[in-house]
């Protein structure tokens, strides 16, 4: 009686301790935001005027008060007993606080260097930058940062298994903070060099929005740098470190870069093709998109020369999320030129937007199209199953089911189109203009969903040639028992038939119940019910017969009967 007790007793004290830090560590995050929040107020008035400390504003400052003098001690005293409880190794390793730490790090972290950067950066605007609530926010949350990090890293107190946690936390940050912030930079200055100074410069210089752009691109860079080398991100061999490199470093930098490059086309096309807008206005996206590709390209490059040094599933997950992007790009295309040449035959004279719509399907097929043939090399499938790589066949699967929920929805939208064209107006445009966007849509899902569905069965049949052949002649069972000792139960005739069914190779199995049995006396000694299933198993492997009787007991008995077919 007492193996019981003791396991309902851990139970319940277990879940009780998860309760608890739940509730400790949620008021611990509020009570630390609560406190930052009213001293960045104090600063903020400090910094602005601090013979008008309590002059103006009250009601503000009445509530910075209250954030400070009484959230600020309940949070040091909330964070002093959750420290001293942090010297048992099972409340460092606890998920609740693991998380608490990633939050507030992450939190902490977002808002120091925002407010830090948008500091600097606001020095380069000459109208009346108010930089007194950005140094406060600066400088309360760089403290809760360095007080968060030095918890983190503190030796006698050691969180060493969320290390790679918070080197991602900052990597992501700063990766994408510093190039969205150099997309933007490096567009002001082309569009400036493209296009020419705009119209707007002769009220405010054109490189100010490039500098400003550029202390965010910097500051971004900063914090990449610090977390991926100075924290040793690079280093971590951690499947999330992993993940962040194929989804970020990979995948999102690969859509930046295709879109960039699929714009630069299209702009390139129209100028060859499509003058039917001013010069100005075709030029307009030409810089951001050489920024966005030149960025993109970048950090892709950068992140595919590193994956070299991961484990081998790093690197084929980066073929296949550029694949993936790619893949996308090309379907799109199709999509695109499918409804241009259908605007095309039932709107001739709609001649200058079906044929930017053409241009803009054609940029698109042009730019994914190499790269997914690169990527995903078509003409060299595996053609053995142990040439299949892992997460193969999960990449064709989510693909198929993506491409064909698309197609249905496509589908649906269509039916939908026929009825309304049918039972409603007829004078609202032809059926095929109003669904070509749609047929377009269908017609790329389809041909993606078909390609990957082919895949995938072709994968199935080597992975299937490959498995051991199993011999089965016999097809049907029909099993004349008792109930078996140790599963004396209605439910014991279903359960063996399953069991023998699976053991022999899914024959269909068939089980009769002895009227002369009566079950299973309670004293009897028999063989566990497996060893029975494996004696019918190695009884009918070698029967040539379609249809076997088997009579199985009392006793060690096992007679098999091949039965003729009718």
């Amino acid at each position: 009686m007492s193996a019981p007790s003791a396991v309902t007793v851990h139970r319940a004290g277990s879940s009780l301790a998860t309760l608890r830090r739940l509730i400790q560590y949620g008021l611990l995050f509020a009570l630390v935001v609560i406190m930052a929040n009213g001293l960045s107020g104090l600063l903020t008035r400090l910094f602005a005027a601090p013979s008008t400390l309590a002059s103006a504003d009250v009601a503000s400052l009445a509530l910075a008060l209250a954030f400070t003098l009484i959230g600020g001690p309940l949070a040091l005293l909330l964070w002093w007993f959750s420290w001293k409880r942090l010297s048992d190794e099972a409340e460092r390793r606890a998920v609740e606080w693991g998380l608490y730490l990633t939050l507030m790090y992450t939190v902490s972290l977002i808002i120091f260097s925002t407010s830090l950067f948008a500091f600097v950066a606001s020095f380069v605007d000459s109208y009346g930058n108010t930089w007194q609530p950005l140094l406060a926010n600066a400088i309360v949350w760089a403290g809760v940062w360095l007080w968060h990090r030095w918890m983190w890293t503190n030796r006698t107190k050691p969180s060493d298994h969320l290390h790679d946690v918070r080197a991602v936390v900052g990597t992501v940050f700063g990766l994408v903070l510093g190039a969205a912030a150099a997309i933007v930079a490096l567009s002001a200055v082309l569009d400036a060099a493209i296009r020419g100074l705009p119209l707007l410069a002769a009220y405010e210089p054109w490189w100010r929005p490039a500098v400003q752009a550029l202390v965010w691109a910097v500051g971004g860079a900063a914090v990449w740098w610090w977390h991926w080398f100075r924290d040793g991100g690079r280093t971590f061999k951690s499947g999330l470190v992993d993940v962040i490199i194929v989804l970020v470093g990979v995948f999102l930098a690969g859509i930046t870069a295709l879109a960039g490059f699929g714009v630069i086309l299209f702009v390139l096309l129209r100028l060859a093709f499509d003058r039917s807008e001013p010069m100005n206005e075709l030029l307009e996206p030409l810089a951001p998109a050489i920024a966005g590709a030149l960025i993109g390209a970048v950090v892709w490059r950068y992140h595919r020369t590193v994956s070299t040094g991961r484990p081998l599933s790093t690197r084929r997950a980066g073929l296949l999320a550029t694949s993936a992007v790619a893949l996308a790009a090309t379907a799109s295309g199709v999509g695109i030129i499918v409804n241009a040449l259908l605007a095309a035959m039932v709107s001739p004279l709609a001649g200058g937007a079906t044929r930017t719509l053409l241009l803009g399907g054609i940029s698109s097929l042009l730019v994914g199209g190499p790269v997914w043939w690169l990527s995903w090399r078509p003409r060299r499938q595996p053609t053995t199953a142990d040439e299949i790589p892992p997460g193969r066949r999960m990449y064709l699967v989510a693909f198929f089911g993506v491409s064909a929920v698309v197609a249905l929805i496509a589908l649906l939208v269509i039916g939908y189109r026929l009825f309304e064209f049918v039972l409603g107006d007829v004078t609202g445009g032809s059926f095929i203009d109003r669904i070509r966007a749609q047929l377009g849509l269908l017609v790329a899902a389809g041909l993606v969903a078909g390609y990957h569905f082919a895949l995938w069965r072709r994968d199935r049949a080597l992975i299937a040639a490959a498995a051991p052949a199993r011999k089965r002649t016999v097809e049907r069972i029909t099993l004349v028992t008792g109930f078996p000792p140790g599963l004396a139960s209605p439910d014991a005739p279903d359960a063996l038939a399953r069991a023998i069914a699976e053991a022999t190779g899914g024959a269909r199995v068939t089980v009769w119940l002895r009227a002369d049995d009566g079950g299973a006396a309670p004293s009897a000694v028999a063989a566990p019910p497996g060893a029975d299933v494996e004696r019918v198993a190695e009884a009918v492997e070698n029967v040539a017969a379609a249809h076997v009787l088997v009579l199985l007991g009392p006793g060690p008995r096992l007679e098999v009967v091949p039965l003729a077919a009718r």
